[in-house]
This record gives C-alpha cells, sequence and structure tokens, in this order.
C-alpha cells in the first residue's frame, strides 16, 4: 500500500499540548465571563445599562493589541511570545483581588485584554504552525472546540462557585488553572522556522488587507457571539431557570457535534455551504432563545446556536489563512481575531444598553436578525471574493 494513502497525522504531541494549553488558557478566563456581571451588579452596584463598558473594556484592548501580535508572531518564536505572554496573563488575575471602584476594574479587564491577545494569537497561530496543510480545516476545528468546551464547562463551573464560595474563590481556581496552562506550553515541540526576513513595515503586515469585506462581514455574528457569554447568566436568572449555566453544558455540546463534520465539510471545499447554513441556524436559534421561557427552550437554543457558531468560525478562520501567504499566518490569524473582537465588544456594549433599556429578549432577537444579515452579504460579497482572491 502507498504510504502517502494515509492521512497525515493530526494528534501529534506538539498539538496535543498546545491545544491542552489553549483549554486552561481558556477556562481561567471563562470563569469570569458570567460571573462579572453579576458581581458588578451585586457588590459595586453598577446599573445594568452600564455593564457592557467594564465587560468591553478587555476587548477594547484587543483591538490595541491584535494587530501587532499577529506582526510579532510572524517574525519571532511563537512559543516564547506565548509563554511570556501567558505567565503575564496569569500574574494580572492578582489585580481583581483589590479591585474596589469600577474604575479600577475597568483598568484590570483592559490590561487583561493585551496579554489575552498576545496569548490567544501566538497560541492559534503556533497550532496551525503543528497541523498537516491538508487537514488545516479540520485541525483548525478541534483546536477550536478545546477554547469553546473551556467557554462552556468554565461559566457553568464558575457561576457554582461564585453563588457558595465568593469571588476571590473563583479567582484563585482561574490562576490555578492558569499556571497548568504554562507548564503545557513549556511542553510544546514547535516546529523549526526558517527566520523571517525582515520586511518594511506596512499596513498588510498587521492587517490582511485582501480579506478586508469578509472582515466586514465577520463583525455580524460576531456582535451575536458577544451578546451571549455576559448576559445569558442574567437571562436565565430573570426567566428562573435553575444555574443558567446549563446553557452553557449544551452550548458545548453543539460546539462538539459540529466538530465531527464541519472541518472535514469545508476540507472538502464546501466551506461557504458551511457557513451561509452555519449563520442561518443562528439566526433561528436566537429567535427561538428570546420568544420560548423555559429549561428545554433555553437548552435547546444553547444547543443549537452551538452548532451554528461551531460550524462557522473555524470556516470563517480558514478564509483567511487560504487567503494569506504562509509567512502572513499570524496577520491572517490577528485578522480574524481582531474581526471577532470588534464584534465582540461591539455585541456587549450594546447588549447592556439594550437590555438594561429594553430587555433581554429584544437583545436576543436583535443578535438573530444580524445573523441573517450576515447570510446576505456572504453571499452576495464574501463568497465571490474570496473564489477570485483565494491562494489555497
Amino acid at each position: 500500500m502507498d504510504i502517502d494513502s494515509h492521512p497525515a497525522r493530526l494528534w501529534t504531541g506538539g498539538y496535543i499540548n498546545v491545544c491542552i494549553a489553549n483549554f486552561l488558557m481558556a477556562c481561567s478566563f471563562n470563569l469570569l465571563m458570567p460571573t462579572i456581571p453579576l458581581y458588578i451588579t451585586e457588590v459595586l452596584g453598577v446599573p445594568q445599562s452600564r455593564t457592557g463598558i467594564v465587560l468591553a473594556s478587555y476587548a477594547i484592548a484587543l483591538l490595541f493589541v491584535r494587530p501587532f501580535s499577529g506582526y510579532f508572531v510572524d517574525l519571532y518564536s511563537r512559543k516564547k511570545i506565548l509563554l511570556v505572554s501567558f505567565i503575564g496573563f496569569v500574574a494580572i488575575f492578582s489585580g481583581y483581588f483589590f479591585v474596589t471602584t469600577v474604575l479600577f476594574f475597568v483598568a484590570i479587564r483592559f490590561l487583561h485584554g493585551i496579554t489575552w491577545g498576545f496569548t490567544t494569537v501566538s497560541s492559534s497561530t503556533l497550532a496551525i504552525d503543528l497541523v498537516p496543510s491538508e487537514r488545516r480545516a479540520e485541525g483548525i476545528g478541534y483546536y477550536g472546540t478545546f477554547t469553546n468546551v473551556a467557554m462552556a464547562i468554565a461559566p457553568f463551573i464558575a457561576i457554582h462557585i461564585y453563588g457558595a464560595y465568593g469571588f476571590p474563590v473563583l479567582l484563585g481556581c482561574a490562576m490555578g488553572m492558569g499556571v497548568l496552562g504554562i507548564l503545557a506550553v513549556t511542553l510544546i515541540k514547535a516546529p523549526v522556522r526558517e527566520k523571517t526576513v525582515r520586511k518594511k513595515l506596512s499596513l498588510d503586515r498587521f492587517f490582511l488587507l485582501r480579506a478586508w469585506p469578509i472582515f466586514i462581514n465577520q463583525l455580524f455574528p460576531s456582535f451575536a457571539w458577544g451578546t451571549i457569554g455576559p448576559f445569558v447568566a442574567q437571562y436565565g436568572k430573570e426567566i428562573n431557570i435553575p444555574n443558567a449555566g446549563i446553557y452553557f453544558l449544551f452550548w458545548a455540546g453543539g460546539i462538539m457535534l459540529s466538530r465531527v463534520f464541519a472541518g472535514r465539510l469545508v476540507d472538502r471545499g464546501h466551506i461557504h455551504k458551511v457557513n451561509m447554513i452555519a449563520m442561518v441556524i443562528v439566526a433561528l436559534a436566537f429567535f427561538g432563545f428570546a420568544h420560548y421561557h423555559n429549561i428545554y427552550a433555553f437548552c435547546l437554543a444553547g444547543f443549537f446556536i452551538g452548532i451554528g457558531f461551531g460550524m462557522m468560525f473555524p470556516a470563517l478562520q480558514t478564509l483567511y489563512i487560504n487567503m494569506a501567504d504562509n509567512n502572513q499566518r499570524g496577520t491572517a490569524n490577528s485578522t480574524y481575531l481582531v474581526g471577532f473582537d470588534i464584534g465582540l465588544a461591539i455585541g456587549m456594549l450594546l447588549g447592556g444598553f439594550i437590555s438594561g433599556h429594553h430587555s433581554f429578549e429584544a437583545l436576543f432577537m436583535v443578535s438573530g436578525l444580524v445573523c441573517l444579515i450576515s447570510v446576505v452579504i456572504y453571499g452576495a460579497i464574501s463568497k465571490p471574493l474570496f473564489e477570485r482572491k483565494r491562494l489555497r
């Protein structure tokens, strides 16, 4: 039998370690995501309409750091950047112990956003380096699954810890997971890269210019994503769902199920079908989430939102990667993440305003609507643009 008939190995030691490090990093960060709105409203007395400002401060920091992180990741050792930024990320958790004012909270979240920006770009780019090119979408999908499962499990655990033991214990758990993640990073065997020649600085070293219409398209579903993590716990509490963190478990289930088939479909050339179907699924699930107030609808909506986003975001990331030269992988990755961050920040900022001045139902209806708009933009602009400018 010809050896080339065997698929290239995906689950190498390096790839497994970068996925574990990513999972622990995401767990430590997402332990705070659903509990910060509860803490700042219940303990610091911040009005609901202003919670978005605190929540979005880290995402605003990401907007400043993502393009530069992509540039540095393309130029220097990705493992070293990941290790240094991860250590800084964990160290900043200690600042939350001393928060007494909203402004201090915003400052700490901003600093956390800076380190989070470097860790996520270096980690995801290192993962792409470790994945065989013919299994890239599949590898990106599984890597993203570790993030998404962490984003599901961590909030569920966090709400329980916060309610039973308080915010300081929760911070200790987050720091502990972060330390374990740093240990996982040290075990990564990064591939040897050719020495990168320093090029004259230009905008395309920080942003993948050829993909800017896809970047605009991505803002719409990213906005919808930004309305989930910070507000689901409050929404569940309002409609009398016991431990609203159960939403995130079903969300994770949907994400994991989508990874079974979505990455392979993308690698087989069905990237546009995957993206457009995913956007429709998310839109319909958000509409159901807003309209039906019972535990079954609450969990089912989480499951289908998870399936849709689990299909969509790795496929969108693959669009950027396949439009970039190999020496611009970091730039492509950071461009994708900047689009995610801007949408996320807008979702958080407007999410606090809409839920505070109108209702959570109105917020999730808006999220469904923007996902439907993204389908139209994708079919009319993103799809033909990608086919014209793709490099692989």
